[in-house]
């Protein structure tokens, strides 16, 4: 899954392809390409940002950067255009505009995201995450991070399948950099079969983040090559399991990394 940012103030890309004009939009149009070129089966679209500290956008702010974009892709890439987002209107606009897949971070609790996502039809990425963005890094605080993770997840699955919303359209995020610590992130990481026991596939976004500025004391833009180790050892760790999705900025270095433990992998099988 390759990450498409059209918000202002995203922490690793904000600005980059803010769609306030045609321009910014080709700009978009273009940076998705490269990525399905690069290997990318899904596109994921996102119009709030939800770094740490981030305010909440409104509706039509949200719609206004997000629809021009998934209208202008799904007309040109064959490839499946996910939406980052939380709304119910913009869950409903885009699936009349063409994606595939909605991935909200509050894991459908806000007003009305329940029914509308069940409406859509699609698959739903269900995350966890501990507050909110603006105040979410606060003071981040659990008396077992695995556990408390994993039972939110089930609650939000019993959810939706309450709702009519069938197993099978769902995939689970634990929300790494979400309301946890360092400590946190990495309990949770090595947890990550754990995790999976759910038998749902698992969506795993680590790639740019704080935890990888933390242990290796770098900046956003020095992040690639932790950000790529981490993605081939999630799916190390998942690969016998329910499936495992990589959110990734990085695609063509992802993708040539995992071709790569596949191929030796394969060796070994053999």
């Amino acid at each position: 899954m390759g990450i498409l940012n059209v918000t202002p103030d995203s922490f690793s890309d904000g600005g980059v392809y803010f769609c306030d004009s045609s321009a910014n939009i080709a700009g978009a149009i273009d940076a998705a390409a490269t990525m399905v070129a690069d290997g990318a089966a899904i596109i994921d679209i996102g119009g709030e940002s939800t770094r740490p500290g981030a305010a909440p956008v409104s509706v039509e702010q949200e719609l206004q950067r997000v629809l021009p974009v998934v209208e202008a892709l799904a007309s040109r890439l064959d490839v499946v255009l996910s939406v980052d987002t939380s709304s119910a209107a913009v869950m409903t606009a885009a699936a009349s505009a063409g994606a595939g897949m909605i991935n909200d971070v509050r894991a459908l609790r806000r007003d009305g995201a329940l029914a509308a996502a069940a409406a859509t039809e699609l698959p739903i990425c269900l995350m966890h995450m501990q507050a909110e963005p603006a105040t979410m890094q606060a003071s981040p605080r659990y008396t077992d991070v695995v556990a408390e993770v994993g039972a939110f997840l089930q609650q939000r699955i019993n959810r939706c399948e309450q709702a009519g919303i069938s197993r099978e359209r769902l995939l689970l995020d634990p929300g790494f950099g979400f309301g946890k610590t360092l400590q946190h992130n990495l309990e949770l990481f090595q947890a990550l079969p754990q995790l999976a026991q759910q038998h749902l596939p698992l969506l795993v976004g680590v790639s740019r983040k704080s935890m990888i500025g933390q242990l290796l004391d770098c900046s956003v833009a020095e992040r690639t090559n932790g950000s790529v180790v981490l993605a081939l050892l999630a799916a190390q760790a998942l690969h016998r399991q329910s499936g495992c999705l990589l959110r990734v900025h990085d695609v063509k270095e992802t993708v040539q990394a995992l071709k790569l433990w596949q191929a030796t992998r394969s060796l070994e099988e053999n």
